[in-house]
């Protein structure tokens, strides 16, 4: 989370960027979104700035410059710690690639606005007289509370297909309006999102699901085509039905869509999980009379989340705990009946904090029953660290000297030790290696 002083200090460091360039003869502003959020009297979290100045210009007046998109009329500056991304006014050549142009060349403000996405996004700020330009309605827009691509929105999809997400998430961030045009472009070239790559979908994705508006997105995602092009196992959710009596606000997609409503401020991988938690249910749906049952449901969900997580390319540990969340996500109504060993294991578990967020939301948006969540809440408060998570009483090389041979069973034991050191039976060295002897003489199986 980036703090208020973090984004008044970024706002100071690119006024000082743009102030240097104005001084030194060239025309600069604040761009895009940041002028944007101004006038939505919303924080933005970084300023970018519009200039005349060449790439070359750029990285003449300021002394710490990177020059990663010189190509496309773009030097990074460093100020005050910042990293404020200078752009040349341009406009593109034609897209190739569905993501980057052939070339560019460099332009006016007016034609470097018509270039951009969406109308809101269009608008360039002059810190130091207070002037907003807006070539292409952006302000209106704004007011009015519409999503608008500049131009043709069919020629703007098409020149960065990544442009169809980034359009639902600003419409769902904003509670804005999807334009009637830009909506039936978006619902048109919806299959066109399978050219882009995996990681640019899964980073705008993670960008809609860490936002409060997380299930507004995905509803403006499923009504626009784009769900069932890049999530097909969430868009199968919808209209399978569940057990009146557990679930009385409707189908699975209805009861994910409530989940995420839930959530308070979730990482990616939390709301991800919540998102996947029931997606076995298509695949498990039976009806037994008037009975619905989703068997080993959780069990088919985790082995398709962990589908949908690798073909996202979603990190290693994000995608380990979103197929955690999606296989335990129903483990808090067992609670009341665990061992103390295994609550306290639960309790131990990376994640854990991420799995109750989850149960909550996941009662929330059905009975209202926290009863079980509450339950957990007061366990794991009245235990210490140490009693969750102790040091085991013996290892490996205390098994040796015990003149056991090191082997398959050293794991057993130990893990039959440990257990009983967590239920509360075994409380010193001493206990844990008379308790071995036990088990070593069969008088007591493991635990």
């Amino acid at each position: 989370m980036i703090s208020n002083k973090q984004r008044d200090s970024a706002r100071v460091a690119s006024g000082r960027v743009v102030r240097r360039l104005q001084e030194a003869g060239f025309t600069a502003y604040f761009a895009g979104g940041c002028v944007r959020d101004m006038i939505m009297g919303r924080e933005s979290d970084d300023y970018d700035v519009a200039t005349s100045a060449r790439p070359e210009d750029v990285s003449a007046l300021f002394p710490k410059t990177i020059g990663v998109g010189a190509r496309f009329g773009v030097v990074i500056v460093m100020e005050q710690g910042h990293q404020i991304e200078v752009a040349t006014f341009r406009s593109d050549n034609a897209y190739i690639d569905g993501r980057h142009p052939e070339s560019i060349r460099f332009s006016s403000p007016e034609e470097d606005a018509r270039r951009r996405d969406f109308t809101i996004n269009g608008l360039f700020y002059n810190p130091a007289t207070g002037e907003t330009l807006d070539y292409v309605g952006g302000d209106r827009d704004i007011k009015a509370g519409v999503v608008r691509a500049i131009g043709d929105p069919l020629e703007r999809f098409r020149e960065d297909h990544l442009r169809l997400m980034r359009a639902v998430r600003f419409a769902a961030r904003f509670g804005f309006r999807m334009e009637a045009e830009t909506l039936k472009a978006i619902t048109d070239l919806a299959p066109m999102i399978q050219k882009v790559s995996a990681e640019r979908i899964c980073a705008e994705l993670a960008k809609m699901l860490a936002d409060p508006s997380r299930a507004a997105a995905v509803e403006l995602l499923d009504s626009s085509g784009l769900l069932e092009q890049i999530l097909p196992e969430v868009s199968r959710m919808k209209g399978v039905p569940q057990p009146e009596q557990y679930h009385p606000e409707g189908d699975v997609f209805t009861h994910t869509l409530r989940s995420l409503k839930f959530l308070d401020r979730p990482n990616f991988a939390t709301a991800m999980g919540t998102l996947l938690h029931d997606v076995g249910k298509p695949a498990t749906f039976e009806r037994d009379g008037d009975k619905i049952k989703f068997y080993k449901h959780e069990i088919v969900g985790e082995k398709t989340a962990r589908k949908i997580c690798q073909r996202l390319k979603m990190s290693r540990k994000e995608s380990e705990t979103v197929a955690w969340l999606v296989r335990r996500h129903m483990v808090f109504k067992d609670a009341r009946h665990m061992r103390e060993s295994k609550l306290k294991r639960l309790f131990a578990t990376d994640a854990y904090d991420e799995l109750a967020e989850l149960s909550r939301a996941d009662a929330l948006a059905s009975t209202n029953d926290l009863s079980d969540y509450e339950y957990c809440r007061m366990k794991r408060e009245q235990m210490s660290e140490e009693e969750i998570k102790p040091e085991p009483l013996l290892r490996g090389k205390d098994l040796i000297e015990m003149g056991l041979k090191p082997g398959p069973p050293f794991g057993r034991l130990l893990e039959s030790v440990y257990e009983a050191q967590l239920d509360g039976r075994l409380h010193t060295r001493q206990d844990a290696v008379e308790y071995v002897k036990t088990l070593l003489k069969g008088e007591a199986g493991p635990s």
